[in-house]
């Protein structure tokens, strides 16, 4: 669990190039710093209060209580001192094991860490909608508060299961039951629906779309895809919790949809612009990562084809929606992890079949709508909390610090503008 811990946090580092290849030169250090402040600032937060309101005891059907574990208290360490006791076979003297607070099988201090880069990487893919114009300092705040205000609850609904982590957990998890093994809704829909907000009130970049911005370090999206692909390992079969058929069952669902969707999006590209590109390979990768996230222990190999195959197309066509509808999503962040975290919970109620770990059935597997509607809510749920909350906190800190970069600093470029730095300095 550590190992996916880690392989989750890595998934930060390649979104920072996956975002960083995509902007214009002069944009690259902004956006790879936007995705490293946030695994700053949301560690902290997470350390002080963000676990505890994710996975502490409901309160209000909203959040965890914020008071039951800050500052993670009581789950670091035992709760006592080991005990030296002789070990006559071996000849030495041995100590006994220490009483460790545990989250189900895993030490608490696992589950901390495995649970904290989920909230990392959910900041982090917002960045994606805002490049190129937004203040660096109205960044730092707007993740801190739209971490506490909007992620945590969030997690509490859909990650937070009764009796694991406190007696009552989140309602979308127990009381809806609703299927997101790994986060379609609390990671990909959140933070697609916050980038979409964000966007808005933001405003679009000068220039756009009149003026080309073409990704600059090609290169660079293609290692930062692989990067996500790799990390994405850690996230899905992770969420597993154990070296079990059900980490190994996602594992293949999740590379399978990945592969598929990739092809779907080439392939639909080549014939609406007669071309498939290296970007759309990118981006294929990661709409099916996205879309294979809720359903990866609920699907079987078919299902996973499917999943990836839709989400490949509906995502490769909803990135041009923002020409269409006048919203700046600088990097796709709306038609990649919103349309593909909404695409992979729905297909759950649809494709979902009994003999895969979740257990449960989908329209197409007898099960009726019944957990089709219960996907629907959830999505929907998550959906419009977070698009009140997102622009609850873009307000405050528009009127408050500031979000927008100056006209003249957006023109010179932001990385020299907010970090006095370029990052080639060419003759």
């Amino acid at each position: 669990m550590l190992a996916s811990a880690a392989l989750v946090l890595l998934m930060t580092p390649g979104l920072a190039f996956f975002y960083g290849g995509m902007v214009r030169a002069k944009g690259v250090l902004n956006m790879i710093m936007m995705s490293v402040s946030a695994m700053g600032v949301v560690t902290v937060l997470w350390a002080l209060y963000g676990y505890s309101m994710a996975f502490g005891e409901d309160k209000f059907n909203l959040f965890g209580d914020p008071t039951q574990f800050f500052g993670l208290k009581g789950l670091i360490g035992g709760n006592g001192a080991a005990e030296v006791v002789p070990d006559a076979s071996a000849g030495v003297e041995a100590a006994a094991a220490v009483n460790i607070p545990l989250v189900g099988t895993l030490p608490a201090t696992v589950f901390v860490a495995f649970q904290l880069m989920f909230a990392i990487i959910t900041v982090a893919l917002i960045s994606g909608a805002v490049a190129d114009r937004i203040k660096f300092g109205g960044w730092l705040l707007f993740a801190g508060l739209w971490a506490t205000l909007v992620y945590f609850p969030v997690a509490h609904w859909v990650f937070s299961f009764d009796g694991v982590t406190a007696e009552t957990g989140g309602w979308i998890a127990n009381k809806l039951a609703a299927v997101d093994f790994a986060g379609g809704t609390a990671v990909h829909i959140n933070a697609g629906t916050a980038g979409l907000v964000l966007a808005i009130i933001l405003g679009k970049r000068r220039g756009w779309p009149g003026t080309p911005m073409r990704p600059h370090n090609l290169p660079f999206v293609m290692l930062g895809a692989g990067l996500l692909w790799f990390g994405w390992y850690g996230f899905n079969a992770g969420s597993a919790t154990s070296s079990n058929g059900a980490a190994g069952s996602t594992f293949v669902t999740t590379t399978i949809a990945t592969a598929a969707a990739m092809l779907a999006w080439l392939l639909t590209e080549r014939i609406r612009d007669g071309h498939a590109t290296s970007l759309g390979a990118a981006s294929g990768i990661v709409a099916g990562l996205v879309a294979i996230t809720p359903s990866c222990s609920s699907v079987n190999v078919l299902g996973a084809l499917i999943i990836g195959v839709v989400a490949g197309v509906l995502c490769a066509l909803a990135v041009g929606l923002k020409f269409k509808f006048g919203f700046d999503d600088s990097l796709d962040v709306v038609g990649v992890h919103l349309v593909g975290g909404i695409v992979g919970t729905l297909l759950v109620g649809l494709v979902a079949t009994p003999e895969a770990v979740a257990g449960v059935s989908g329209l197409f597997y007898g099960g009726g709508f019944d957990q089709l509607w219960r996907q629907a809510v959830g999505a929907g749920a998550v959906l419009l909390y977070s698009a009140i909350g997102t622009a609850v906190v873009a307000l405050i800190v528009k009127f408050t610090v500031g979000l927008r970069l100056e006209a003249e600093d957006e023109h010179n470029g932001i990385d020299e503008a907010e970090h006095a730095e370029t990052a080639y300095e060419l003759a």
